[in-house]
């Protein structure tokens, strides 16, 4: 497709609640193609238009901010679980990403609908506070029914944020007189900023915990290591009697657990109390399943829109985005940091990874804008591949201190690729269709959450390696492939303006031959 910036559409859509968007001729006509600014005159903005640009602005910065102080508990202790809950916190992540996909068909939109956008947020992101309060007693029975709950919350908290944005963005743009696609794709950025900074502040929060009282000075086991890295084997780790892995006292878990459920708990009264509701930009205009579809015809139409051949061929990129940021919480931060330097060093690692995602996800909008959206998804599978390389053959040592830190940098680079530019192009390749369109994209990157779990304890690091290859090769040939049709003028249509699904274009050629 063309770069962000060149992007114009003749026929301006307008997101509802439920994250459907319904344009002016109730129909959404591919973006134009080809190589010529579509300029947009600012417009000058009264004083009261003025202050309404700025109360959407705040409410974009607000629900970023209550993200960020969700996640800060939620992400930090999520990256703990393989190193001091193992079996039983592993399960429960992969119980609770088979919740979120169930989620993803049936509860969003009704959900959207029953308690409208803002307070969807507010009471799904107290799922998530039982799953941190179960850290207090982690058990199988008190993490697995917790993460269930946290899990069927997520979809519909994440389906209204994506809403909330998109919506927001397209009336901010019609009021300034800007690119509705550009102004979306930077209210992401800022998001992801906020969102991404969460492995500072939550891994400042364990790390500061966790390191107190631990010497500074260790001897080092190198038979221990030999277990690390690309020969760790989650089943084998008795033979290897390191110390590094040895779970932290209670006392340091407690104290986590309870910063961390002060944190979750203040982000639903943060939505709550500070952002206006969406009936301020066109809730009640709503179209769709917002009137009333059944839970069957919502899984009925978040499956139909599979049929859509953008969505079959960015299935593999969505998957790999699960992928990847389950084994940079789960299998890197146990089989290289825990294992390398001790379960008090993965706050630190991941504090480096968090800025520089952090960093990157909002830079990456400007600088699409300058040189295209291929060229940052080539280069955040470019760096991907090449630390998976690396971690084939690297034997985690002390002595490689900062190197644990590079790598996770690195991964934080690319990771900012794929949250924000995947979020955008599911935005721009599927406008007028996203409730559907989101709904796909929390489904499938929870299923790559949860093949990432499950291997976690059962697959040695080794094997993990080359899964991680194959799923980033499928992906980007997916992507590749919506490019090379865009440029070629997008997928075929019929008379009125509809996409013509895959089934459809292979019963015409099976009429053609």
């Amino acid at each position: 497709m063309a770069d962000v910036e060149k992007v114009g559409y003749s026929n301006p859509t307008f997101a509802n609640d439920d994250g459907s968007t319904v344009s002016q001729s109730q129909k959404a006509p591919p973006a134009p193609q080809g190589n010529g600014d579509v300029k947009i005159t600012p417009k000058a903005l009264t004083r009261e238009e003025r202050m309404e640009k700025y109360r959407m602005l705040k409410n974009v910065f607000v629900i970023s901010i209550a993200f960020m102080f969700l996640f800060t508990s939620f992400n930090s202790m999520a990256n703990l679980q393989s190193s001091i809950n193992k079996v039983q916190g592993t399960a429960a992540l992969s119980t609770l990403y088979a919740a979120l996909v169930i989620s993803c068909a049936f509860v969003p939109t009704w959900m959207i609908k029953k308690f409208k956008a803002k307070w969807t947020l507010t009471v799904s992101m107290l799922g998530y506070s039982t799953y941190i309060a179960a850290q207090f007693y982690p058990r199988v029975w008190t993490l697995v029914p917790t993460g269930i709950i946290l899990g069927l919350g997520a979809a519909p908290m994440w389906s209204a944020k994506c809403t909330y944005l998109t919506q927001v963005g397209t009336k901010y743009a019609e009021l300034v007189g800007e690119n509705a696609e550009v102004v979306i794709v930077r209210f992401f950025g800022i998001f992801f900023l906020f969102f991404q900074s969460t492995q500072v502040w939550g891994n400042l929060i364990s790390s500061s915990v966790l390191s107190h009282g631990v010497e500074a000075e260790k001897k080092i086991d190198e038979t221990a290591l030999r277990f690390c890295g690309v020969n760790y084997c989650p089943h084998e780790q008795a033979e290897s009697n390191s110390t590094n892995l040895e779970p932290p006292p209670l006392s340091k878990i407690y104290t986590m657990a309870t910063i961390y459920l002060i944190c979750a708990l203040l982000s639903s009264v943060i939505i709550a109390v500070f952002v206006d509701p969406l009936t301020r930009y066109g809730e009640e205009e709503r179209q769709g399943s917002s009137t009333g579809k059944s839970g069957w015809d919502l899984l009925v139409a978040t499956f139909n829109h599979m049929r859509h051949p953008y969505q079959i061929l960015i299935i593999p990129l969505t998957v790999w985005s699960g992928v990847e940021q389950a084994f940079i919480q789960a299998d890197y931060t146990a089989a290289f940091v825990s294992c390398g330097l001790g379960v008090h060093m993965v706050g630190y690692v991941m504090i480096c990874y968090g800025v520089c995602d952090a960093i990157c996800s909002v830079s990456f909008s400007p600088l699409v804008k300058i040189v295209g959206r291929v060229p940052i998804f080539t280069m955040g599978a470019i760096i991907n591949m090449g630390i998976i390389i690396t971690l084939k053959y690297w034997m985690p040592h002390p002595e490689d201190f900062f190197l644990f830190f590079v790598l996770a940098a690195l991964w934080g680079v690319s990771d900012a690729v794929w949250q924000t530019q995947i979020n955008a192009l599911y935005g721009v390749i599927f406008p007028g269709e996203a409730e559907a369109a989101f709904s796909n994209y929390r489904l499938w990157e929870s299923l790559g959450f949860i093949f990432a779990f499950i291997q976690s304890t059962t697959i040695c690091i080794d094997t993990k390696t080359f899964n991680l290859v194959v799923a980033l090769l499928f992906g980007v040939v997916g992507y590749y492939a919506i490019e090379v049709i865009e440029w070629r003028g997008g997928v075929k249509r019929d008379s009125e303006g509809t996409v013509i699904t895959v089934d459809q274009l292979v019963l015409n050629k099976i009429k053609k031959s």
